[in-house]
């Protein structure tokens, strides 16, 4: 499959390290752990949305854009790498940022991804939790565009076919590199929210004949409207490559077990989760995406769908810069790991 036919910006660090996590995998006493480091992608911190933002941007160089907009959440990895993408390219870039939390922490709506944005140099809006965030995207570049700007508007997560086309190619990457090192995998697990990163992934998976089971663990919505949201953008990713119907409903699955309240709410297997990895690995997670998708894994482990001697790769979305918006949802007095 020739992605080279599609415009591209090519800013983010790849291929992303693919390790293996010796000291998770002990304690859990399950699989063998391999992590993808999409956490490493450049870009303020890097995330998994810097994979979608090379189509993405270029195709609003292509059609002139001046500025770009976009929206997520108040803590939103994607604003914030959408930022320093726009920062890196001098293009404007203006964010909406949705309540969808309702939380008043100083912290939580000021410090963090929030404090990065503008100091890429976005400007940003708020907006209630709830809100028609696309007509709400339109309405204020019809607002720039009176002003005499030529703007882009990029979809929440960057999850349309075009930003999918990253996770595509990511797709090919992780292969490339099991391939390369003899490693039979035996699963993918990742956090699903947007829909792009899963939907890409499955649509590259699929085009390779790759064989290899995709779990996304979601962030967000309820199982049924998640399968559906991402095979419904895979469908589509797939017309775009040329490849139609590569993509069959069996192989969308999501697990949404381990949203607990609410989207950008953290819970305590999510707690647990950036305690196990940092205190094990040294890798940090963040209480939206990361994880929550890594909960999913652990308790999944714990309950031998996973087993011993299977091969598992954590496709790790980044986020970490979120985590100094959510000190206050850490107890450092709770006992540490052994």
């Amino acid at each position: 499959m020739h992605l080279a036919r599609f415009p591209r910006i090519f800013l983010a660090h790849l291929p992303t390290p693919l390790e293996r996590m010796d000291r998770l995998s002990a304690e859990l006493g399950g699989p063998e752990i391999w992590i993808k480091r999409d956490d490493c992608t450049g870009l303020s911190t890097g995330g998994n949305k810097t994979r979608k933002l090379e189509f993405l941007m270029a195709e609003a160089q292509a059609e002139g854009a001046d500025m770009v907009i976009t929206q997520g959440a108040t803590q939103s990895n994607h604003a914030r790498q959408t930022a320093a993408f726009a920062a890196r390219l001098g293009l404007g870039c203006h964010i909406l940022l949705e309540d969808r939390t309702g939380s008043n922490d100083a912290n939580y709506n000021t410090n963090g991804n929030v404090l990065l944005d503008h100091l890429h140099g976005a400007t940003t809006e708020k907006r209630p939790g709830g809100a028609d965030m696309n007509a709400e995207m339109e309405g204020v570049a019809d607002r720039f565009r009176k002003e005499g700007r030529k703007p882009y508007v990029i979809p929440g997560g960057g999850s349309n076919p075009i930003g999918a086309l990253g996770y595509v190619n990511a797709a090919f990457e992780l292969i490339g590199q099991a391939n390369d090192r003899g490693l039979a995998l035996d699963h993918i697990v990742t956090a699903t929210g947007s829909a792009g990163t899963q939907a890409g992934l499955a649509t590259g998976l699929k085009a390779i004949s790759a064989q290899v089971p995709l779990l996304g663990v979601g962030v967000r919505a309820p199982k049924d409207k998640q399968e559906e949201n991402v095979f419904n953008l895979a469908k589509a990713t797939a017309e775009k490559l040329g490849a139609p119907g590569v993509v069959e409903r069996g192989d969308v699955v999501a697990n949404c077990d381990y949203v607990g309240e609410g989207y950008g709410i953290p819970t305590d297997s999510g707690m647990e989760a950036i305690a196990m990895f940092a205190e094990l690995e040294g890798i940090l997670l963040d209480p939206v995406y990361s994880a929550k998708g890594a909960a999913g894994l652990i308790d999944l482990i714990r309950k031998g769908q996973f087993k011993k001697g299977e091969r598992i790769v954590f496709l790790h979305t980044g986020g970490a810069a979120a985590l100094f918006g959510y000190d206050g949802a850490f107890d450092f007095s709770a006992r540490r790991l052994g």
